[in-house]
């Protein structure tokens, strides 16, 4: 093909035809359907970004932006003939300023490649999804994970961002301090944009301190109502708390059998407390564990070293293919909302119930601080139908209740039904700003938004 040509000609080494990485951009982990990019391209420069934005205008080839492939909504799946930009070459941390706790990288940049090469300096990101994402694909899809409680996800984050634009701009947005009143925010316009607006290729970040002291717990409970109970208990106190997650019995079980981690099969909080003092934390752990078991709780136990916290906090994030293990040869249907804290206890008796009413089986987990929790559903295939009726039902309901539809997943494609009934009138003004920015729709087209179809879309 003629436009192939080119794109090697352009992209000398740079550019892979190969079937199975083109089928690997093509999906991500948690959609259930795949369809090979016409090429990946492997950019290593904003240069390399602009050219291959040009090249996609010349040839009207939708341009997907790629960072590792762990986001979960569809957003990697090509609506339309459409290149892979791959982003993993351009993984450079730029900068570190310790001295005003922040740094410079490049989008490809893990979250865990940053925090190893922030040892020494006493600071780390704390933005943790579980998987290690891209630090460019995380704000793309404004993620947030176990810490956010505490520290925030990444729109809270980000200082600034550079961004590349359909038409091949450059923007530079935010500025390397903690606040400014200066101008329209249209930094935080691109965090959780999923690519649809433009690329991202350098990101400023915030640092943090790693804390002094850190308390590491398990608490388990006869359900997960008084789970969920314990947990609003704890937030409405003020509590510091750094960690509060929660797990259900069937995620304790599936990762004994994947981790052999030996956890008592009840629902459980994981909790951990960052304090800079030892007595501060005594008397903070000491009163969380108070309002558990006035909630309920049957037993604690505690991280009692470095290494067991970091046990702990790798089964939290291990639960999802815990389950996969725990189900061979099922689909899993994922899904996340987040209700507002007072409603949590009710969205979680609901969402049980309803499990159980539809005749699925399935875990609970999340960031019940955050009021966002999530629902793995294992299914056969041909009960697929059954696991996203379940989703649907839990969305809306979550909806009903003053919520939202993802609270760190992202909408890409799985998602956008639901954005008319909670975003309302403001969902036009979103495709008047997509339009402006994007008007050809080569930017990831079909994502977040319904576009209007263009050659080659189907």
């Amino acid at each position: 093909m003629e436009k192939l040509e080119a794109l090697k000609r352009l992209f000398p080494g740079k550019v892979d035809l190969s079937e199975s990485e083109r089928l690997r951009h093509g999906k991500d982990e948690g959609y259930p359907l795949a369809r090979p990019v016409l090429a990946v391209v492997y950019p290593e420069s904003v240069e390399d970004v602009q050219k291959a934005l040009q090249w996609a205008r010349e040839w009207e080839v939708a341009v997907i932006p790629f960072g590792a492939g762990t986001s979960l909504e569809g957003h990697l799946y090509p609506t339309r003939e459409a290149i892979s930009l791959d982003l993993s070459r351009m993984n450079r941390l730029l900068e570190v300023r310790p001295e005003d706790f922040l740094c410079v990288v490049e989008p490809g940049l893990t979250r865990k490649a940053l925090n190893e090469a922030l040892k020494g300096t006493g600071l780390f990101f704390p933005v943790d999804p579980g998987a290690d994402a891209s630090l460019g694909g995380m704000a793309a899809t404004g993620a947030s994970g176990t810490t956010t409680v505490r520290y925030g996800g990444m729109r809270q984050n980000v200082l600034a961002l550079q961004v590349v634009l359909a038409g091949g701009e450059v923007l530079e947005l935010g500025r390397p301090v903690r606040k400014t009143s200066s101008g329209y925010d249209l930094k935080d316009l691109f965090i959780g944009s999923e690519g649809t607006l433009g690329i991202i290729t350098r990101l400023t970040l915030r640092l943090h301190p790693l804390p002094e002291h850190v308390h590491t717990l398990r608490v388990f409970f006869p359900g997960v109502e008084e789970a969920v109970e314990a947990s609003y208990r704890v937030m409405a106190t003020g509590l510091p708390v750094a960690r509060l997650e929660l797990l259900d019995e069937l995620a304790m079980r599936a990762l004994n059998r994947y981790l052999g981690a030996g956890f008592p099969e009840r629902p459980a909080l994981f909790l951990e407390f960052h304090a800079s003092t030892e007595e501060a934390l005594e008397a903070e752990s000491t009163l969380a564990l108070e309002l558990m078991r006035e909630a309920g709780a049957l037993s604690v136990e505690a991280a009692k070293t470095e290494e067991e916290r970091k046990r702990q906090w790798e089964a939290r994030h291990q639960a999802y293919w815990a389950l996969v293990h725990l189900y061979p040869g099922h689909h899993f249907v994922i899904t996340d909302v987040a209700v507002p804290l007072s409603r949590l206890a009710e969205m979680v008796r609901y969402a049980q119930g309803l499990m159980a009413e539809m005749g699925l089986a399935g875990n609970i987990l999340g960031h019940v601080g955050d009021g966002n929790f999530h629902t793995l559903v294992p299914v056969l295939p041909e009960a697929y139908p059954k696991a996203e009726a379940y989703a649907e039902r839990l969305v809306k309901r979550a909806l009903e209740l003053g919520g939202t539809c993802t609270a760190e997943h992202g909408v890409g494609l799985r998602k956008k039904k639901f954005l008319p009934k909670e975003h309302g009138n403001a969902l036009e003004w979103m495709r008047k700003i997509k339009a402006l920015l994007d008007p050809e729709g080569l930017l990831n087209p079909g994502k977040v938004l319904d576009i209007s179809p263009s050659p080659g879309y189907s």
